[in-house]
């Protein structure tokens, strides 16, 4: 397992979500160029400071995991986000690290908070409790933090529930919500959590990344 120092000393560890299809795109979005990088490496560049470790949630066959650990979903499918952190809760419960919570982060958002782990590990009053991010009004479940102790029931929950929507699964759990500001840049306000999911998205994507600054 890829292992980072934490200087917050915050026991998290993350997995990055890639299992979606990228219909939209119409190629493997989180390898796309961004600035002449991989956009997922620059997930991972941006997220290995803030945690202890780093996997990747990617279907078999996934062309390039820049070293980090591969954990497929456990069920068939591309069943959703919810398959995906199923599978990083299964994955971190096998590794024994003593932590109560893992971290989530899309492959396609490559903007996120430096502080997001900080700020939403703050947020925690219980080691049951889910902790997701917000901006401008908009919650993103994908960036979260969610107990290990609900590994049972989300495998449950993700067999049994035809919708399979995050948003439904929150209604059975404490949810709490931490809310980040835009950044501001030169080419506009940037929500901290903006998505790139077509090419129009992409093109933003790059011309925000010309001004952004950690």
């Amino acid at each position: 397992m890829t292992t980072i120092a934490n200087p917050e000393e915050l026991p998290v560890p993350a997995i990055v979500l890639a299992g979606g299809r990228s219909s939209r795109m119409g190629s493997n979005k989180a390898l796309l160029p961004l600035g002449g990088v991989p956009m997922l490496r620059h997930i991972i560049d941006r997220l290995s400071p803030q945690v202890t470790s780093v996997a990747l949630n990617a279907p078999p066959g996934w062309p390039e995991s820049f070293g980090l650990p591969l954990v497929p979903d456990t069920v068939a499918g591309q069943a959703g986000p919810i398959a995906g952190i199923a599978a990083g809760l299964h994955h971190a419960l096998r590794q024994d690290t003593g932590t109560t919570h893992i971290l989530t982060v899309p492959s396609d958002s490559p903007f996120f908070p430096a502080d997001l782990v900080l700020r939403l590990h703050a947020a925690i009053k219980g080691t049951d409790e889910i902790v997701i991010a917000v901006s401008g009004g908009q919650d993103h479940p994908v960036f979260g933090l969610w107990p290990l102790s609900l590994s049972a029931d989300m495998e449950m929950f993700l067999r049994t529930d035809e919708r399979r929507r995050l948003r439904d699964f929150f209604g059975r759990h404490v949810t709490r919500e931490v809310d980040f500001p835009f950044v501001e840049t030169p080419a506009g306000p940037l929500d901290p959590f903006f998505n790139v999911n077509t090419p129009d998205d992409f093109a933003r994507a790059q011309k925000f990344l010309e001004h952004f600054h950690a």
